[in-house]
């Protein structure tokens, strides 16, 4: 009898306990084996239920509840998409929301357009980001990892690269308790990070990156505040 691994990823069980399962395999029998990853499944999807839900912070028609940049010709809302594109001039952008965040949770889709695509999501200020796409600095995807300007990228995250969708809808998830932030990856938990230097509470933000010809669109963008 093989053990189900297969289909606890279905379950979308998290990197975490899939780790244990795979360490306590050798050591107990596979029916134990099996009720243990029964009961962490359980525990973890008890806990995705005591979350608070998600609303939006995006209309999906106007931006409302951001702060407008100088220059709106890189972000435009429409039919519940807002559209990310460079301008001629390449200068980049950020999208802030008007409202400051201290433990939250924050999930969009995303779709990845043309050219070199380099966006990612700010968390309280500039200095802590979720790279989307590829970093600037280092010439590849990046996609969850977490970006901080002194420290460029401090860890990756793992398997995310087998985890995008190339030509449809990602969703990343990002839950940002104190110092200590978590990414997923379409359901998939792909990193976790404490900043050291993350200010206590700031807005969330959207980057378009200077210098490149690229695009990208985003949709139900959502938050919760977390106690």
């Amino acid at each position: 009898m093989r053990f189900p691994f297969y289909w606890l990823i279905s379950k979308k069980i998290s990197r975490k306990n899939l780790r244990l399962i795979v360490y306590l395999k050798p050591i107990i029998d596979m029916k134990n084996l099996l009720i243990v990853a029964i009961l962490l499944l359980s525990f973890q999807q008890t806990s995705l239920a005591k979350e608070p839900k998600l609303k939006k912070i995006f209309t999906g028609k106007n931006l409302d509840g951001w702060k407008l940049p100088e220059d709106l010709t890189c972000w435009r809302a429409e039919k519940g998409i807002l559209y990310v594109r460079n301008n001629a001039a390449r200068k980049g952008s950020n999208l802030w929301t008007e409202k400051a965040y201290t433990n939250f949770i924050f999930q969009a889709d995303y779709l990845l357009g043309d050219g070199v695509v380099d966006s990612g999501v700010w968390l309280r200020s500039e200095n802590d980001q979720i790279q989307i796409g590829i970093s600037g600095s280092l010439k590849r995807d990046l996609t969850g990892s977490p970006y901080i300007p002194k420290l460029r990228y401090p860890v990756e995250a793992k398997g995310a690269l087998a985890l995008i969708k190339p030509t449809d809808w990602n969703t990343m998830k990002i839950k940002m308790e104190g110092k200590t932030y978590t990414v997923w990856l379409n359901g998939v938990e792909v990193m976790t990070y404490t900043s050291e230097t993350i200010p206590a509470s700031g807005p969330v933000g959207l980057q378009l990156h200077p210098g490149n010809t690229m695009s990208i669109q985003y949709r139900n963008i959502r938050l919760a505040e977390l106690p």
